[in-house]
């Protein structure tokens, strides 16, 4: 059994075209928050997944639907920055170079005492299973399989479901395993930011000097998929 990463890590993703608004939030907003607030991100999810994001209910305590939280992945090189890059997207016409990446550490959000709840995979399943004892992390989030060789920035380069052997029939769901952050994330808890390569970083740059934001940004080919 693979042991969970110290610290565990987590990562945002949305369209560099969103910072200016993110950066003049000073945080990462939630979808409820950011709608009240009639800033519109530019959409990198599919509809019909936010529109179960919107009414799913997370248990209470902390309460409130899935869109009242910031989601996180557990690993870069997602399912969903594939289907954005693949133009799978409705709607959505950014590629993975389009994409910024907010890494955070599990440990600050506890630090800080913000609610948040985890899910064992994709958390718009019927099926998956919601927890908010940190402690529990280490047995719910299938790190044999996030952390299994080959690997790309200490995660699994493959994700893709296949039916031999069995334990990669799910495969996919459990790399969405996710890690939400009740109302929003302020700037001032992320690690840093990543790009896929120095042009976008200087892009990013200039949008980060414009605000005032003073975060690292490492360009971070591993979390990108270039044929690694």
């Amino acid at each position: 059994m693979a042991s969970m990463p110290i610290p565990v890590r987590l990562f945002h993703i949305t369209a560099i075209q969103n910072l200016a608004a993110i950066f003049e939030q000073g945080a990462l907003l939630c979808k409820a928050r950011s709608q009240a607030a009639g800033i519109n991100y530019q959409n990198i999810a599919h509809a019909g997944a936010q529109g179960v994001r919107a009414s799913k209910a997370v248990i209470d305590p902390p309460g409130g639907c899935i869109h009242d939280y910031v989601p996180f992945y557990f690993a870069p090189r997602s399912p969903m920055l594939m289907a954005i890059h693949g133009g799978k997207v409705a709607g959505c016409n950014y590629r993975q170079e389009d994409i910024v990446y907010f890494e955070l550490l599990v440990r600050t959000v506890v630090d800080e005492r913000q609610e948040f709840v985890f899910y064992d995979r994709n958390a718009t399943k019927d099926y998956s299973q919601a927890y908010t004892d940190p402690h529990q992390l280490k047995h719910v989030v299938d790190w044999d399989l996030l952390t299994e060789e080959p690997r790309l920035d200490g995660f699994c380069k493959y994700f893709q479901d296949r039916h031999e052997p069995a334990k990669y029939l799910d495969r996919m769901e459990k790399r969405q395993a996710e890690f939400l952050v009740k109302d929003q994330v302020p700037l001032a808890w992320f690690t840093r930011m990543g790009v896929i390569n120095d042009e976008k970083a200087a892009a990013v740059r200039e949008v980060m000097a414009r605000f005032g934001v003073d975060l690292p940004l490492v360009v971070m080919t591993d979390w990108y998929f270039l044929n690694q």
